[in-house]
C-alpha cells in the first residue's frame, strides 16, 4: 500500500462554518524554512489555528449531527495543539485516499484520520508516534455463519470480503490468498455495510473499533462483530497503529506534537480523551509503539 488507510486524490470538500477550509494549497511561510523545518509550527502558532485533513470516518474523523468535526484524532488534535499554543483546529474533509495528496499540496498542515503507519507511507509523510494500536475484526451475519474466525479463513474459505477504497485490509485479503474477484471494495463505512446487508459481500474486513462503530449505528441489525484478530504477513502479526501525518519538512512540528502525546500518555490523559469513541485500554499504545517501529515493520 502506498497511501493512507485509504489512493488517488479527490477535491477536498467544503463543510461549511463549523470544519471551515482555508485557501488551498497556500503558505504563509518562507519556503526555505519550510525546507528546514518550523515554517508550519510557527506559522498556526502566529495564526492561533490550524488545518486538519480528516475522511469523515468514525469513530477516527468525522462531522456529527451538528456539523461539528469531532472523532478520536480531532478531540486530540485540539487538546495537543491548544497547549501548543495553536487554540483554532479547522478540517478539510477529503476522500481517506486523498489525505496524502492534501498533505503534500499544502491544502491542509496535518492528518488527523486514524492513519495506519505503514512503510510505503513513511516514504510520503512524517508520522507522530501512534495514539492507539488497534486489531482487525470481521462483520459478518449474526451465527458467522462461514466460520470466519482467523484472517486466513476468507481466502481458504473463499469467500468475498468487503473492505475499503485503499485500505491496508485489502493488501492483508490479497496476500492471504483472497482471489482479486473477491475482494469488493468500498468508498465508506455505510456503503460496506450495505454491501453485507445486501449479500454482495460475506463479510467486511475493517478494524474491531470501526466495525463496533457501524453495528452500533444499526442497533439491532443482524449482524455480529468477530472477536479482534492479527493478521501474520510475512511471518510478523500486523496491528493497526494509527497515528497524525504531517509533511516530512515540518520536524519541528512533529517533535513538538510527539513531546505533548507523550504528555498525555504518561500522564494516563490520553485513554479519557479517546474513550467516547469506542477506544479501550486494550487499544493504548505502549512505549515501544513508536513511529519508526511501525516505519520498519
Amino acid at each position: 500500500m502506498t497511501s493512507s488507510r485509504r489512493d488517488f486524490l479527490r477535491t477536498a470538500a467544503l463543510l461549511g462554518a463549523a470544519v471551515p477550509l482555508a485557501a488551498a494549497g497556500c503558505s504563509t511561510t518562507d519556503p526555505e524554512q519550510e525546507r528546514t523545518g518550523g515554517g508550519t509550527l510557527e506559522r498556526a502558532r502566529k495564526d492561533g489555528a490550524i488545518r486538519v485533513g480528516f475522511a469523515n470516518e468514525a469513530p477516527y474523523g468525522y462531522t456529527d449531527t451538528s456539523g461539528k468535526l469531532t472523532g478520536e484524532a480531532p478531540e486530540l488534535a485540539r487538546v495537543i495543539f491548544r497547549e501548543l499554543g495553536i487554540g483554532k483546529v479547522e478540517g478539510v474533509q477529503v476522500d481517506f485516499g486523498g489525505l496524502i495528496g492534501g498533505l503534500k499540496a499544502k491544502r491542509f498542515d496535518a492528518i488527523a484520520a486514524g492513519m495506519f503507519v505503514t512503510p510505503d507511507r513513511c516514504k510520503e509523510v512524517a508520522f507522530a508516534d501512534p495514539e492507539y494500536v488497534a486489531k482487525s475484526a470481521f462483520l459478518v451475519p449474526k451465527g458467522n455463519p462461514k466460520g470466519l474466525v482467523q484472517a486466513t479463513d476468507p481466502g481458504k474459505k473463499g469467500v468475498k470480503v468487503g473492505v475499503l477504497t485503499g485500505a491496508v485490509e485489502a493488501d492483508y485479503a490479497a496476500k492471504l490468498g483472497v482471489k482479486a474477484g473477491d475482494i469488493k471494495t468500498f468508498t465508506d463505512q455505510a456503503s460496506a455495510y450495505e454491501g453485507l446487508k445486501a449479500g454482495r459481500v460475506d463479510c467486511v474486513w475493517l478494524t474491531r473499533i470501526s466495525l463496533a462503530d457501524v453495528l452500533a449505528k444499526h442497533k439491532g441489525a443482524p449482524f455480529e462483530v468477530t472477536a479482534p484478530f492479527g493478521p501474520v504477513i510475512g511471518g510478523k502479526e500486523q496491528f493497526g497503529a494509527g497515528a497524525f501525518a504531517f509533511r516530512p519538512a515540518d520536524a519541528d512540528l512533529v517533535k513538538a506534537f510527539n513531546g505533548k502525546l507523550a504528555e498525555l500518555k504518561s500522564a494516563n490523559r490520553l485513554l479519557p480523551i479517546l474513550q467516547p469513541f469506542g477506544f479501550t485500554q486494550a487499544e493504548m499504545p505502549t512505549a515501544g509503539d513508536t513511529a519508526a517501529k511501525f516505519c520498519a515493520s
